[in-house]
């Protein structure tokens, strides 16, 4: 899986963009607990959904702030 881009994630409104941030907030949960469990295969895939986390945050933030 690709990271997402940033102006894709601009695109989006505060609902949808917290609707995707609480999705991957539960997907990096399960990821973990598989690579607790040694059942996941490609472990770069937490560094992915991690960065993409930190860049949602980033762009709500930046949007409260201009408010």
């Amino acid at each position: 899986m690709k990271p997402r881009k940033i102006s894709d994630l601009k695109e989006l409104n505060n609902e949808e963009l917290q609707r995707s941030l609480e999705e991957a907030k539960e997907t990096l949960s399960k990821q973990k607990f598989q690579h607790a469990l040694s059942q996941l295969q490609d472990t770069s895939y937490l560094k992915i959904i991690r960065g993409d986390i930190a860049r949602m945050n980033t762009i709500l933030n930046e949007r409260n702030r201009a408010k």
